[in-house]
């Protein structure tokens, strides 16, 4: 049976895939800008990606900054990710920084989902689970390849790693070279929702080619897509307000 995640009143899992705004503002001053912008936009979801803080390696300072998106945002569910540059993310830091990091922010209570990256090494990913865990927080596990589309069979057996490692929400993001590869990524999303999925999984193909990926999830089984607010933090992220009528196009014609 298939299990959903309950947020702050937002059900991962179930119904209409539910719309992520990623916030990649680099001092306190522009997150609030941000955070203050998305509460005139619809959304389900606020990924914080703080690997574009520029005091993300002082834990303090990154405590300072989520409490005022908390200030303005008391109840949007939040991701906190720190994506790694070896992924597409702004930084890289030791694994060590890395561990502390998320685990200071779990303790915190002030977010509801932290983001892990599946090419970690084992332990530590199911230390911070097993954290987030005993602190009512959820897991995504996720993988990102900026240069190609896997094979559909590894794309599988990465999204399966991460749900048998204990993750909440297995998530794979891959760059499509041409439109078989976007295929490809589509088909493995929807043999692992069919065959092996007993939780939400979130799935998308990057770049303008892989779009229709993210307005396309509820058909092939992805429970989660991304939109931008002002700018995209990776490549194919369309605007919120048009993924969110194009999303209740497509789920009103599914019923």
């Amino acid at each position: 049976m298939m299990e959903t995640i309950k947020v702050r009143g937002i059900t991962i899992g179930e119904g209409m895939p539910k719309v992520c705004i990623p916030m990649i503002g680099h001092t306190i001053e522009h997150l609030k800008e941000e955070a203050t912008l998305l509460k005139t936009l619809d959304f389900d979801v606020v990924e914080w990606r703080v690997d574009f803080f520029e005091h993300v390696e002082e834990i303090a300072k990154v405590k300072e900054a989520l409490q005022e998106i908390r200030g303005i945002l008391p109840h949007a569910p939040l991701i906190f990710t720190f994506r790694s540059a070896k992924e597409g993310g702004e930084k890289s830091i030791r694994t060590s920084d890395y561990i502390e990091l998320n685990s200071e922010i779990i303790k915190t209570k002030a977010v509801d989902i932290i983001d892990v990256e599946l090419f970690n090494e084992e332990k530590h990913i199911r230390e911070l689970i097993d954290r987030a865990h005993e602190n009512n927080v959820f897991v995504i596990i996720s993988n990102h390849d900026f240069d190609k589309t896997p094979a559909k069979g590894e794309i599988i057996s990465r999204l399966r790693k991460a749900q048998e490692l204990g993750g909440d929400i297995p998530k794979i993001a891959v760059m499509p070279t041409n439109t078989k590869d976007v295929l490809i990524l589509l088909d493995a999303t929807r043999e692992m929702k069919e065959l092996y999925a007993d939780r939400p999984i979130i799935t998308m193909s990057m770049s303008g080619k892989g779009v229709i990926s993210r307005i396309a999830c509820e058909v092939f089984g992805s429970a989660l897509t991304f939109g931008a607010a002002k700018h995209a933090s990776a490549p194919g992220q369309v605007a919120v307000a048009d993924l969110r009528n194009t999303l209740n196009l497509l789920h009103n014609n599914l019923q």
